[in-house]
């Protein structure tokens, strides 16, 4: 089965562009103006990854990418034509996977979708709930096979980013990642982002698991060097 890919963006000829380069190479696009017809196309279609545009009429970007993750992990990629810090931070703060800035380089743009649909893990259908996978640290639980995070009982939501980082982290108390390693590991050798999106996806991490995210219990800062789980 090919990837199924929405591209969004109101300029017609950038969306036929980015459809006409991924579909040669095998992947099935289909396409959104607005922001209302895209948040309904993703709430009524199994996507693999969305290209999202920020500046979009009738709803936002940012406000599709933040509503879209209150029911759908799906990665998404935000694309800006501003290219402050500050509009790439807020891409991930609502949830993006990534950002990119125009104008772009079609081929950059394929490399970074490549590169996140080659390291994007499926929900799985838990049909067998007598058997789960889980691993529980100081009343956080992970439950490996449904990919749900829990805080004292209590359901937290994650991204398929936040939740590989966290499980990486579970899975070695102690030793201490830099931003470069995570950047590896999570995103691959072949990201072309840069050591930011770490801190970004730590910080953001942080507010959904720890009481306080300035106090915290459970992922450490090692200054000058990086990030653990203590």
């Amino acid at each position: 089965m090919p990837y199924k890919i929405l591209v969004v963006d109101d300029e017609k000829l950038i969306v036929k562009g980015i459809k006409f380069s991924l579909e040669q190479d095998g992947m099935s696009v289909e396409a959104a103006y607005d922001g209302e017809e895209a948040l309904e196309a993703i709430k009524t279609n199994k996507f693999d990854l969305v290209v999202l545009d920020v500046m979009l009429p009738k709803m936002n970007g940012l406000e599709v990418c933040q509503q879209t993750r209150g029911f759908s992990q799906v990665p998404i990629i935000m694309v800006t034509a501003k290219g402050e810090d500050m509009d790439k931070i807020m891409g991930l703060e609502y949830g993006a996977d990534d950002y990119i800035v125009k104008p772009f380089n079609i081929l950059e743009l394929k490399a970074r979708i490549k590169a996140i649909l080659r390291r994007s893990v499926r929900k799985i259908d838990i049909k067998d709930t007598k058997k789960e996978n889980m691993l529980e640290i100081r009343g956080l639980k992970v439950n490996f096979d449904s990919r749900r995070v829990f805080i004292n009982g209590k359901e937290t939501n994650l991204t398929a980013k936040e939740f590989d980082m966290l499980v990486l982290f579970m899975e070695n108390p102690g030793k201490v990642y830099s931003r470069e390693n995570l950047l590896d590991t999570i995103w691959g050798y072949d990201y072309p982002g840069d050591a930011r999106t770490v801190d970004v996806h730590v910080r953001r991490l942080r507010e959904k698991i720890e009481e306080k995210p300035s106090e915290p219990k459970y992922i450490f800062t090692k200054w000058g060097v990086g990030y653990y789980f203590g």
